[in-house]
């Protein structure tokens, strides 16, 4: 496999990994490092990649393992992260009433989302974000579609209880 090939799988998938990486550490910029050094690894192993590999799943991994420990290294900057953003969406002068109950909707979801243990936020934000089948995300994770199934159900089941008494209006889906 050449580099014109590899130019071609990063046309295809770089903005998918990135929307991927983006939900899961809410930061621009820190997803523009994580999608860089995504591709940096990817293409490093390119020569290795098996011929009738599944390169979306793969990309997908490589993503997962970097956001993973990347976790595991920056957790007190997160918890901190998500502080300040509370503390701004408080201090933001309300606007229109729809685009406030939006925000809040959001920063409520994120705020469950994030607290997920993290297979359960990366096999569901794969499934529900970015329609990877089961089998897909057990690649990406390094476990079995069973597995990549139970995570999401997990992930489902500890949103709703979290949600449980919350009323939330019909969201637009962002772009």
């Amino acid at each position: 496999m050449g580099l014109g090939p590899f130019d071609d799988v990063v046309a295809a998938h770089h903005p998918e990994i990135y929307r991927y990486l983006r939900r899961l550490t809410f930061r621009a910029s820190e997803a523009d490092d994580l999608v860089q050094e995504t591709f940096l690894r990817a293409y490093r192993a390119w020569q290795t990649l098996a011929p009738d590999a599944n390169v979306r799943a793969w990309l997908f991994a490589i993503a997962s393992n970097l956001a993973r420990n990347h976790f595991r290294g920056e957790s007190r900057r997160r918890r901190a992260y998500v502080t300040v953003g509370e503390r701004r969406a408080e201090a933001d002068p309300a606007g229109p009433e729809e685009e406030h109950v939006f925000r809040e909707t959001r920063a409520l979801l994120d705020r469950v989302v994030a607290e997920l243990p993290l297979k359960q936020r990366l096999a569901f934000t794969l499934r529900k974000v970015h329609d990877l089948d089961y089998e897909a995300i057990g690649e990406s994770l390094q476990c079995s579609p069973e597995s990549a199934r139970a995570h999401v159900f997990q992930a489902l089941k500890k949103i709703r209880l979290s949600l449980n008494g919350h009323e939330l209006p019909a969201m637009e889906p962002t772009r």
